[in-house]
């Protein structure tokens, strides 16, 4: 209120109403005068406020003068109050309750680990997919080996080359359909947590957001709280010593603070709670991204491989059911090299997933660790 005036005069003016809090008012005073001049609504807030209390006061004036205080007066200090309680809910209703302590984050955080460990899961069934891939490589060279030796001495019935082939065939696809039910789950599981982490940063982006509106809130209670204090002192005093109020009158310009120095702290742990809150999201929501994109590689890789395997299949079919070894194992070897180099891609993209997923619950600890209490 009346923002022109000095820190100095502020001061003396609070002391005429209560001379011990000079010091509890004076550095808060001045912190409500800058946050005047920073918040629009809250100036205009201030402005309105003043208009009141200086009616208030000149109404006083008045009764000053003729020596009493009348109905009247008392009237219009009532509606004043009324008034300026009535701005204070305003505000409040605006800005909407809100909670300080979340049980869903902590779910959301049970959920993240748990979800890691059935990616951890998948990455050990793929890793003993890629076992018996591997072993179906090493029937494969063994097929060429026996048809480069049996093809050396001159053979045609190439009898080891298709005894290697068949066992070859019977191996099967590695990737069985229970692996690929696992790999369902699990990524099913991780882009269900990526969508609870997108809603809850967005509740916590719109806590931060109206987070300066919240003390605002603490400012205005504080104003009309004090506002009413000091003119039901004037009343008291004009009623009392019709003399004090008129001295009393020069108060109608005192700025005035948000709760003090003690909501201000409360007010900066809150901040605190909610960006600690944000990290720990970022974080999770970090880590689903790239354990869905590990996910998705990994799926193209096996989709390829799925493909070289079944023409290796079909291969091996065509040269023992036709006995047509020599035209099956060149389609192989021009295969062969395809192959490997997917199995090799498939196993360091599984190497990966593992580290990510480790590397993510990693961090999501360290965060909840550096979060500040409640």
């Amino acid at each position: 209120m009346g923002g022109c005036m000095s820190k100095n005069k502020a001061v003396e003016a609070s002391s005429a109403v209560s001379p011990n809090n000079n010091l509890q008012y004076s550095t808060e005073l001045s912190s409500y005068m800058a946050a005047c001049r920073r918040d629009e609504d809250l100036r205009s807030f201030d402005n309105a406020l003043e208009l009141r209390t200086n009616h208030v006061i000149n109404t006083l004036a008045v009764g000053v003068e003729v020596k009493a205080v009348s109905f009247d007066s008392l009237k219009g200090i009532t509606e004043c109050l009324l008034e300026m309680n009535q701005d204070v809910v305003k505000v409040i209703l605006e800005c909407k309750n809100d909670i300080w302590k979340s049980q869903e984050l902590f779910e959301l955080v049970e959920e993240y680990f748990e979800n890691s460990l059935r990616t951890l899961d998948f990455c050990t069934a793929l890793e003993k997919c890629l076992k018996r891939t591997r072993d179906n490589q090493l029937l494969i060279l063994l097929v060429l080996q026996q048809f480069d030796e049996e093809s050396e001495v001159g053979g045609t019935k190439y009898v080891r080359t298709l005894k290697e082939l068949k066992n070859f065939k019977a191996a099967g696809d590695p990737f069985n359909e229970e692996f690929f039910d696992i790999f369902q789950s699990v990524y099913k599981h991780q882009s269900l947590m990526l969508e609870k982490l997108k809603l809850r940063k967005n509740k916590l982006d719109k806590k931060l957001k109206f987070f300066h509106a919240w003390r605002k809130v603490s400012s205005v209670i504080f104003v009309a709280t004090f506002a009413a204090v000091l003119i039901c002192s004037v009343v008291a005093a004009a009623m009392a010593a019709p003399s004090v109020a008129a001295a009393l009158a020069a108060a109608t310009s005192i700025p005035l603070d948000s709760m003090g120095k003690w909501i201000d702290s409360l007010w900066r742990n809150y901040e605190n709670v909610l960006k600690g809150q944000k990290e720990v999201i970022t974080s999770m929501q970090a880590g689903s991204y790239v354990a869905i994109k590990d996910l998705d590689n990994i799926r193209v890789l096996i989709e390829r491989l799925e493909i070289e395997i079944e023409a290796l299949m079909q291969n091996a079919d065509f040269a023992i059911e036709k006995e047509a070894v020599k035209i099956a194992i060149e389609e192989i070897k021009k295969q062969l090299g395809v192959f490997i180099k997917n199995v090799e891609e498939l196993g360091v993209q599984a190497d990966m997933c593992s580290h990510d997923i480790l590397r993510a619950r990693n961090v999501v600890v360290q965060r909840i660790i550096k979060q500040p209490n409640d």
